[in-house]
């Protein structure tokens, strides 16, 4: 779930800045190669979000769910190493403006890689890249990006 966050009086801010987004996912997961070392894993999403009611001033902004599909194909090296190549896909997501339909559907394919380095069973480094194939009406990106997790409880072995 993201949180909305109130920009300055003024300020540039994305349209997503005043709304509450929502993401649930299923999933299958299915180990199988030599040892278990390969994973195959599918998921299916859909990315609901509430109106923003300050949209441009006093324009209402709404959109309709954004649907998803992702494929990872996951390789451990180690009990601590592992490393995956994904596929995401999602379409829909039109938005309207004040009830105005902005026929802007979106259409996104992106491919890119991960790689998880656990330092302990609470600790993990996380390291990515994706590159946007196919992107109508949403952003054009090759991203880059760097995580820390941490794993409450007893943690991952």
């Amino acid at each position: 779930m993201h949180r909305p966050l109130r920009p300055k009086q003024g300020a540039y801010s994305n349209l997503g800045s005043n709304r509450w987004a929502l993401k649930p996912e299923i999933a299958v997961s299915q180990p199988f190669g030599r040892d278990q070392k390969w994973e195959f894993d599918a998921y299916a999403n859909a990315e609901f979000y509430t109106g923003d009611t300050c949209y441009h001033g006093r324009k209402i902004l709404r959109q309709q769910a954004l649907r998803g599909f992702e494929g990872h194909i996951s390789h451990s090296f180690t009990n601590s190493l592992w490393t995956s190549l994904d596929a995401r896909h999602s379409f829909r997501g039109t938005t309207s403006v004040s009830g105005v339909n902005q026929n802007n559907a979106q259409q996104n394919f992106t491919l890119g890689s991960e790689v998880n380095v656990s330092l302990n069973s609470h600790n993990s480094l996380v390291f990515d890249f994706a590159k946007a194939l196919v992107h109508q009406n949403s952003a054009a990106y090759t991203g880059f990006g760097a995580k820390y997790n941490y794993t409450w409880g007893k943690g991952y072995k």
